[in-house]
């Protein structure tokens, strides 16, 4: 998992990198480049590519392309620091959503921990004049987006490959982006071409070792590891672009990775309680 969040943390660097090239054109190299890569695992290991259940598969293809637009935007626009705090109101986003699609119970704790994370949120804004309400309202529909997209593969887990999973987001994505490049085309320069295929590696080995982190030990003892992710966002955010963050901002980001991760605490201890 720290593997996994390191590269993460590299692929929002190169993002920043490149601020000519728009969040669409980004998506569209990212999901080229994970393709590519994923195509051939698949033929290597001899793993038919289209799945069973295609409609859960596209659903988990287009949510999970309407939250790398939305979080990658928010990238380009926001300090480091806190585009990645409200992309971590993902696993809220996907505790709810659950409640509809997965038929999961939400304990009342959660909820309070719930209200934290968006109130992290609004301290985020309401005490950084970088921010808009605009720009922090694409942050939550990103997470918002994620959460579906981690409901959906937890709908096609018992049905699916997770290869065949990962390689339905690019399926889906090309087309999408594509089809609004046609007029909006930005040519890279070498440089940019560069990152661009850059973030796509970056992510798929990113995805590859959060897949085998979560395969090889419990929920609770993984998913908290991965909120080191926005230490290194603080860090790579003041080392590389100069990015600083007053006190009241800074809380706000520790409300929110706080709260989700009591959530995620939480959720987990009531479940082993149910199971002994």
């Amino acid at each position: 998992m720290v593997l996994a969040t390191m590269f993460f943390a590299l692929m929002n660097v190169l993002i920043k990198y490149i601020p000519r090239i728009g969040a669409v054109e980004i998506v569209f190299f990212r999901s080229v480049v994970s393709l590519v890569m994923s195509y051939a695992i698949l033929k290597k290991q001899h793993v038919p590519i289209w799945g069973n259940n295609k409609k859960w598969l596209i659903i988990r293809g287009l949510a999970g392309s309407a939250g790398l637009l939305f979080f990658f935007a928010t990238i380009k626009m926001m300090p480091l620091g806190s585009a990645v705090a409200i992309q971590y109101l993902s696993p809220v986003f996907t505790s709810l959503l659950g409640i509809f699609i997965l038929h999961e119970r939400v304990k009342p704790l959660q909820w309070l921990f719930f209200a934290m994370a968006f109130a992290g949120v609004v301290a985020i804004q309401g005490f950084d004049p970088r921010i808009t309400w605009q720009q922090v309202l694409l942050g939550v529909c990103g997470a918002m987006s994620a959460g579906l997209a981690y409901n959906s593969i937890r709908k096609l887990r018992s049905t699916e490959h997770p290869l065949v999973i990962i390689f339905y987001f690019p399926l889906v994505t090309i087309p999408i982006t594509g089809v609004y490049l046609l007029s909006h085309w930005l040519t890279p320069t070498w440089f940019e071409l560069a990152m661009l295929i850059g973030v796509g590696v970056a992510t798929q080995f990113a995805q590859y070792f959060l897949t085998k982190a979560y395969q090889s030990d419990t929920l609770s003892k993984i998913s908290s590891i991965q909120y080191i992710g926005i230490v290194f966002a603080i860090f790579f955010g003041w080392v590389l672009f100069d990015e600083t963050y007053n006190l009241r901002s800074a809380l706000g980001i520790i409300i929110i990775v706080v709260a989700v991760i009591l959530n995620v605490w939480y959720k987990n201890r009531t479940e082993n309680i149910v199971r002994k």
